[in-house]
Protein backbone atom coordinates (compact mmCIF):
# COMPACT_ATOMS: atom_id res chain seq x y z
CA UNK A 1 0.00 0.00 0.00
CA UNK A 2 2.64 2.55 0.94
CA UNK A 3 3.99 1.56 -2.78
CA UNK A 4 0.53 2.49 -4.31
CA UNK A 5 -0.06 4.97 -2.20
CA UNK A 6 3.01 7.41 -3.38
CA UNK A 7 2.61 6.31 -6.93
CA UNK A 8 -0.95 7.85 -6.49
CA UNK A 9 0.66 10.84 -4.77
CA UNK A 10 3.34 11.43 -7.36
CA UNK A 11 0.96 10.91 -10.63
CA UNK A 12 -1.43 14.09 -8.93
CA UNK A 13 2.06 16.39 -8.05
CA UNK A 14 2.83 15.59 -11.58
CA UNK A 15 -0.07 16.55 -13.08
CA UNK A 16 -0.14 20.15 -11.42
CA UNK A 17 3.17 20.42 -13.02
CA UNK A 18 1.66 19.74 -16.44
CA UNK A 19 -1.19 21.52 -16.02
CA UNK A 20 0.95 25.01 -14.69
CA UNK A 21 3.36 24.71 -17.64
CA UNK A 22 0.35 26.66 -20.00
CA UNK A 23 -1.00 28.51 -16.76
CA UNK A 24 -0.44 32.51 -16.13
CA UNK A 25 2.27 33.17 -13.74
CA UNK A 26 -1.04 34.47 -11.25
CA UNK A 27 -2.37 31.10 -11.60
CA UNK A 28 0.65 28.53 -10.59
CA UNK A 29 -0.47 27.70 -7.31
CA UNK A 30 0.23 24.15 -5.98
CA UNK A 31 -1.93 22.44 -3.81
CA UNK A 32 -0.19 19.26 -1.16
CA UNK A 33 -2.01 16.46 -1.85
CA UNK A 34 -3.40 13.89 1.30
CA UNK A 35 -4.36 10.42 0.37
CA UNK A 36 -6.50 8.48 3.48
CA UNK A 37 -6.77 5.08 3.06
CA UNK A 38 -9.86 3.40 5.00
CA UNK A 39 -9.46 -0.24 6.29
CA UNK A 40 -12.86 -1.79 6.91
CA UNK A 41 -11.86 -5.08 8.58
CA UNK A 42 -13.04 -6.35 11.12
CA UNK A 43 -11.67 -9.56 12.58
CA UNK A 44 -8.32 -7.45 13.21
CA UNK A 45 -6.69 -4.15 12.72
CA UNK A 46 -4.22 -3.48 9.60
CA UNK A 47 -1.08 -5.28 10.01
CA UNK A 48 0.24 -4.50 6.52
CA UNK A 49 3.43 -1.96 6.44
CA UNK A 50 2.40 1.59 6.48
CA UNK A 51 6.02 2.91 5.63
CA UNK A 52 7.92 2.45 2.72
CA UNK A 53 10.66 1.36 4.15
CA UNK A 54 9.05 -1.37 5.99
CA UNK A 55 8.65 -2.89 2.45
CA UNK A 56 12.30 -3.05 1.56
CA UNK A 57 15.38 -4.40 2.90
CA UNK A 58 17.90 -1.01 3.37
CA UNK A 59 21.06 -1.88 3.77
CA UNK A 60 22.58 0.51 6.84
CA UNK A 61 24.48 2.52 4.70
CA UNK A 62 21.85 3.64 2.74
CA UNK A 63 19.31 3.98 5.05
CA UNK A 64 20.46 7.60 6.00
CA UNK A 65 19.63 8.65 1.70
CA UNK A 66 16.30 7.05 1.72
CA UNK A 67 13.21 9.32 1.93
CA UNK A 68 10.51 7.16 3.75
CA UNK A 69 7.07 7.55 3.03
CA UNK A 70 4.16 6.74 5.14
CA UNK A 71 0.52 6.54 4.75
CA UNK A 72 -2.57 7.63 6.71
CA UNK A 73 -4.27 4.29 7.38
CA UNK A 74 -8.01 5.06 9.40
CA UNK A 75 -9.21 1.68 11.07
CA UNK A 76 -13.22 2.43 10.69
CA UNK A 77 -14.61 -0.88 12.53
CA UNK A 78 -12.15 0.31 15.40
CA UNK A 79 -13.35 3.85 15.58
CA UNK A 80 -14.42 5.15 19.08
CA UNK A 81 -18.06 5.95 19.24
CA UNK A 82 -17.10 10.09 19.86
CA UNK A 83 -15.31 9.81 16.59
CA UNK A 84 -18.28 8.34 14.69
CA UNK A 85 -20.68 10.50 16.03
CA UNK A 86 -18.94 13.39 14.72
CA UNK A 87 -19.79 12.43 11.21
CA UNK A 88 -22.55 14.26 9.65
CA UNK A 89 -22.75 12.31 6.45
CA UNK A 90 -24.04 8.89 5.22
CA UNK A 91 -20.22 7.46 6.26
CA UNK A 92 -21.28 7.89 10.19
CA UNK A 93 -24.07 4.96 8.79
CA UNK A 94 -21.20 3.09 7.26
CA UNK A 95 -18.63 3.43 10.41
CA UNK A 96 -21.26 2.46 12.46
CA UNK A 97 -22.50 -0.44 10.95
CA UNK A 98 -18.47 -2.20 11.03
CA UNK A 99 -18.31 -1.15 14.45
CA UNK A 100 -21.38 -3.30 15.60
CA UNK A 101 -20.07 -6.14 12.93
CA UNK A 102 -16.36 -6.12 14.69
CA UNK A 103 -17.86 -6.36 18.19
CA UNK A 104 -20.32 -9.23 17.24
CA UNK A 105 -23.22 -7.19 17.86
CA UNK A 106 -26.66 -7.29 16.05
CA UNK A 107 -27.02 -4.89 13.92
CA UNK A 108 -30.30 -2.76 14.20
CA UNK A 109 -29.54 -0.48 11.91
CA UNK A 110 -29.77 3.70 12.64
CA UNK A 111 -31.99 5.77 12.98
CA UNK A 112 -31.09 8.72 11.27
CA UNK A 113 -32.17 9.35 7.72
CA UNK A 114 -29.86 8.27 4.99
CA UNK A 115 -29.27 10.99 2.36
CA UNK A 116 -27.90 9.27 -0.33
CA UNK A 117 -29.54 5.67 -0.62
CA UNK A 118 -28.58 4.09 -3.85
CA UNK A 119 -24.29 5.18 -2.76
CA UNK A 120 -24.78 3.93 0.77
CA UNK A 121 -26.50 0.25 0.29
CA UNK A 122 -24.40 -0.62 -3.06
CA UNK A 123 -21.29 0.27 -1.25
CA UNK A 124 -22.35 -1.55 2.15
CA UNK A 125 -22.92 -4.85 -0.63
CA UNK A 126 -19.69 -4.02 -2.35
CA UNK A 127 -17.47 -3.67 1.08
CA UNK A 128 -19.17 -6.91 2.98
CA UNK A 129 -19.85 -9.09 -0.01
CA UNK A 130 -23.44 -9.21 1.27
CA UNK A 131 -26.01 -8.02 -1.77
CA UNK A 132 -29.01 -8.01 0.79
CA UNK A 133 -28.53 -4.36 1.60
CA UNK A 134 -28.61 -3.75 -2.72
CA UNK A 135 -31.50 -6.62 -3.34
CA UNK A 136 -34.00 -4.46 -0.26
CA UNK A 137 -33.33 -1.46 -2.39
CA UNK A 138 -33.85 -2.85 -5.78
CA UNK A 139 -36.88 -4.72 -4.59
CA UNK A 140 -38.65 -2.48 -2.57
CA UNK A 141 -38.20 0.83 -4.65
CA UNK A 142 -36.87 2.31 -1.52
CA UNK A 143 -35.61 5.19 -3.57
CA UNK A 144 -39.10 6.61 -4.14
CA UNK A 145 -39.61 6.96 -0.52
CA UNK A 146 -38.62 10.16 1.79
CA UNK A 147 -36.82 9.72 5.66
CA UNK A 148 -35.48 6.08 4.32
CA UNK A 149 -33.24 4.66 7.64
CA UNK A 150 -31.10 2.00 8.14
CA UNK A 151 -33.90 0.45 10.45
CA UNK A 152 -36.03 0.79 7.56
CA UNK A 153 -33.72 -1.42 5.30
CA UNK A 154 -32.66 -4.02 7.92
CA UNK A 155 -36.13 -4.53 8.83
CA UNK A 156 -36.81 -5.57 5.24
CA UNK A 157 -34.32 -7.32 4.86
CA UNK A 158 -35.46 -9.17 8.31
CA UNK A 159 -38.78 -9.93 6.85
CA UNK A 160 -37.45 -10.89 3.51
CA UNK A 161 -35.73 -13.65 5.10
CA UNK A 162 -38.48 -14.88 7.55
CA UNK A 163 -40.42 -14.88 3.93
CA UNK A 164 -38.31 -16.92 2.48
CA UNK A 165 -38.08 -19.30 5.51
CA UNK A 166 -42.02 -19.58 5.29
CA UNK A 167 -41.52 -20.37 1.50
CA UNK A 168 -38.69 -22.75 2.01
CA UNK A 169 -40.99 -24.32 4.52
CA UNK A 170 -44.14 -24.71 2.82
CA UNK A 171 -41.74 -26.45 -0.32
CA UNK A 172 -40.33 -29.04 1.83
CA UNK A 173 -43.76 -30.00 3.26
CA UNK A 174 -45.46 -29.96 -0.28
CA UNK A 175 -42.53 -32.43 -1.08
CA UNK A 176 -42.78 -34.54 2.20
CA UNK A 177 -46.48 -35.20 0.83
CA UNK A 178 -46.01 -36.01 -2.27
CA UNK A 179 -43.34 -38.66 -1.34
CA UNK A 180 -45.99 -39.91 1.34
CA UNK A 181 -48.59 -40.34 -1.62
CA UNK A 182 -46.19 -41.93 -3.97
CA UNK A 183 -45.09 -44.36 -1.45
CA UNK A 184 -48.53 -45.02 -0.19
CA UNK A 185 -49.17 -45.97 -3.80
CA UNK A 186 -52.46 -43.52 -3.85
CA UNK A 187 -52.41 -42.86 -7.76
CA UNK A 188 -50.51 -42.21 -11.03
CA UNK A 189 -48.10 -38.92 -10.85
CA UNK A 190 -50.63 -37.51 -12.93
CA UNK A 191 -53.41 -38.23 -10.65
CA UNK A 192 -51.14 -36.77 -7.53
CA UNK A 193 -50.64 -33.76 -9.62
CA UNK A 194 -54.25 -33.23 -10.15
CA UNK A 195 -54.99 -33.82 -6.61
CA UNK A 196 -52.42 -31.13 -5.36
CA UNK A 197 -53.11 -28.66 -8.54
CA UNK A 198 -49.28 -29.16 -8.97
CA UNK A 199 -47.28 -29.25 -12.76
CA UNK A 200 -47.04 -32.83 -13.86
CA UNK A 201 -43.32 -32.39 -14.45
CA UNK A 202 -42.95 -30.71 -10.97
CA UNK A 203 -44.24 -33.74 -9.27
CA UNK A 204 -42.38 -36.02 -11.64
CA UNK A 205 -38.78 -34.25 -10.77
CA UNK A 206 -39.70 -35.09 -6.88
CA UNK A 207 -40.29 -38.92 -7.57
CA UNK A 208 -37.32 -39.09 -10.05
CA UNK A 209 -35.04 -37.16 -7.18
CA UNK A 210 -36.35 -39.94 -4.87
CA UNK A 211 -35.86 -42.78 -6.61
CA UNK A 212 -32.02 -42.15 -7.27
CA UNK A 213 -31.82 -41.20 -3.58
CA UNK A 214 -33.10 -44.78 -2.89
CA UNK A 215 -31.24 -46.45 -5.22
CA UNK A 216 -27.93 -44.27 -3.89
CA UNK A 217 -28.27 -45.17 -0.42
CA UNK A 218 -29.27 -49.17 -1.73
Amino acid sequence: MPLRVISYDGASYKQQLIGNKNAKKAQKQKYPVITIVLYFGTDKKWTANKKLCDCFDIPNELKPFFNDYKINVFEIAWLPDETIEKFSSDFKILAKYFQTKRLREDYEGSKEEIKHVDSLLKMMSALTGDNSFEVAYNESNLSTEGGLTMCDVVERIVNKGIAQGISKGRAEEKKELILKLIDAKAGSIEQIAAWLKLPVAEVQEIATENTANHLHNA
